[in-house]
């Protein structure tokens, strides 16, 4: 494999910093393909690319990969997901099909979810009315979906859902799309491939990438500020220098791209701009507890939503992988103001709902706590995509490459699987196969 390695980084950037810019007559590329972003979708396009014996270079901003998905193991000394945990439909999930082989222990979620109602589990009735209802809303945005203009999927909804009505835009919205309905496209929505089988990685997603990028030659703290290209060349400015390189995989979020962190010269096209315009990125945080005991009664990795009352309402889930962990989702336009607002407030919010649902004794069992704010992190500056009312061609637009060497790659890109694990994946791969037919057969 050919890669391009941090000394060989250093000396190419000096070498091409005293190179006039890209107008200059024939400038040479220091590599055949780079890769911008070592989350999901790089790790996925540089699997792919390593072993072809293609120049590579693999830049990331921050000091580790997996981006979005990162296990922590010192706040709480276990296996602490702060982003992506859950791996969808993994008979076909191409990450749980590769997990196999890591040695990590990937198992099945518990099937259902759990319903309270005040301070007791709903009565068997009660469930089929909520699942009932979530079925009733599902196929009302399926059906407006077939319609000859898109809607938001909160305009899709039955107008009869009665007191069911706040309880279903949670699950819906914020805790399925980080979202509120108001915001979310009823096409896009129903596009999305089922996500009703679920496991779970024991050490943790983060630490599933992070074996799956083992060997791959990643540049640590090397954040592309500056991107010019014309219909031969890309040239990327970092910190460590300028790069060019024939080919680029670009798979920075939808928030970093919106925010301007990093420049492109010429301006991106009006097509891509809309389309990342369309496709922003919602608010999924987690407040994680540790208790001392088991003071919510509940099992392993149960998922808990409340019949909820407005729209101050959360998701738990339970004794995370058999630890003594709860995380609370705060999501939505509420999860983004409590985020805004600092830990505390997240933390404070997220203990009175247990408390509401469990009784206030809850509080006293309290051992450590730690919340997430991703719209704060730099890199990410947000969750995961859902498409804006009539905005689910943007992310077709998305895909496309850009002078035929310039690909986006990320959970954003993909039609079907977007906001997962398994989305960015495959949009990574897909990404990697077309950078390689553009440089042909070595």
């Amino acid at each position: 494999m050919s890669a391009l390695s941090r000394r060989s980084f250093l000396a190419a950037s000096a070498a091409v910093a005293a190179r006039p810019a890209l107008a200059a007559p024939a400038p040479l590329p220091d590599v055949d393909v780079v890769i911008v972003g070592a989350g999901a979708a790089g790790i996925a396009a540089a699997r792919r690319i390593a072993p072809t014996g293609r120049r590579l270079a693999f830049l990331e901003a921050s000091d580790r990969v997996g981006g979005r998905c990162f296990t922590d193991m010192r706040t709480f000394g276990v296996p602490y997901d702060r982003g992506a945990h859950w791996i969808h439909m993994p008979d076909l999930n191409p990450v749980a099909k590769l997990a196999v082989k890591t040695g990590l222990d990937i198992y099945p979620a518990p099937p259902g979810q759990r319903l309270r109602i005040g301070l007791r589990n709903a009565r068997e009735s009660e469930m089929e009315d909520f699942l009932g209802s979530l079925v009733r809303c599902n196929r009302a945005i399926y059906d407006a979906a077939r319609g000859r203009g898109d809607v938001s999927c909160e305009q899709a909804l039955p107008k009869d859902l009665g007191d069911w009505r706040p309880t279903m835009e949670f699950v819906l919205g914020p805790f399925g799309c980080g979202k509120a309905l108001s915001e979310i496209s009823a096409v896009d929505f129903a596009k999305s491939a089922e996500r009703d089988v679920d496991a779970f990685c024991r050490q943790g997603v983060g630490t599933l990438l992070a074996k799956l990028a083992a060997g791959l030659p990643v540049q640590f703290s090397s954040p592309v500020t500056r991107i010019v290209w014309d219909a031969k060349l890309v040239e990327l400015e970092t910190p460590r220098g300028v790069l060019r390189a024939r080919t680029a995989i670009l798979t920075a979020s939808t928030g970093v791209l919106a925010s301007g962190k990093i420049k492109f010269e010429p301006g991106l096209p009006r097509r891509y701009v809309e389309a990342i315009g369309k496709l922003g990125l919602g608010s999924y945080d987690h407040v994680a507890i540790e208790f001392s005991g088991n003071p919510l009664g509940l099992q392993n990795d149960d998922l808990v939503f409340e019949k909820a009352t407005g729209s101050r309402t959360a998701g738990l889930l339970a004794n995370v992988s058999g630890s003594r962990l709860c995380v609370v989702e705060i999501a939505g336009k509420l999860g983004a103001g409590l985020a805004e607002q600092g830990e505390a407030a997240m933390t404070a919010f997220a203990l009175d709902w247990l408390a509401g649902m469990f009784g206030s004794d809850v509080k006293q069992a309290v051992k450590r706590t730690h919340a997430t704010r991703w719209t704060k992190e730099p890199w990410a500056l947000g969750a995961f995509s859902a498409a804006s009312p009539g905005g689910q061609w943007a992310r077709k637009a998305f895909s496309e490459p850009l002078e035929e060497h310039i690909w986006f790659a990320g959970e954003a890109v993909h039609e079907t699987l977007w906001g997962t694990l398994g989305g960015a994946w495959e949009a990574g791969e897909r990404a990697a196969d077309a950078a390689l037919r553009r440089l042909g057969k070595k």
